[in-house]
């Protein structure tokens, strides 16, 4: 299993705002119940974190009306070990 990043960007009106946790909360899914949200400190986008085999996966956890706009992230941690690997693979580029 993978982990994603799910940003759920929307418009910067108070409605608007209020829609997207209205329809994030009333999804039923726990991880969309568990969304944070920037509109307080003026980024309107909703943020949330799963453990999930693929980006397709991740996506579809979104209700239709936010899959589009959302960006899907794959996470990754490194340690000092994978160093390495990873400006090699950054050099093939």
């Amino acid at each position: 299993m993978a982990k994603f990043l799910i940003e759920v960007p929307h418009e910067s009106e108070v409605v608007s705002c209020a829609r997207a946790i209205k329809v994030l909360l009333e999804s039923g899914s726990h991880f969309l119940t568990h969304a944070d949200f920037g509109c307080h400190d003026g980024v309107h986008k909703a943020w949330i974190v799963v453990d999930v085999d693929s980006k397709d996966e991740a996506r579809n956890i979104l209700p239709p009306v936010y899959r589009r706009q959302a960006t899907i992230v794959q996470l990754c941690k490194f340690g000092l070990n994978e160093l390495d690997d990873l400006i090699k693979r950054h050099e093939g580029r």
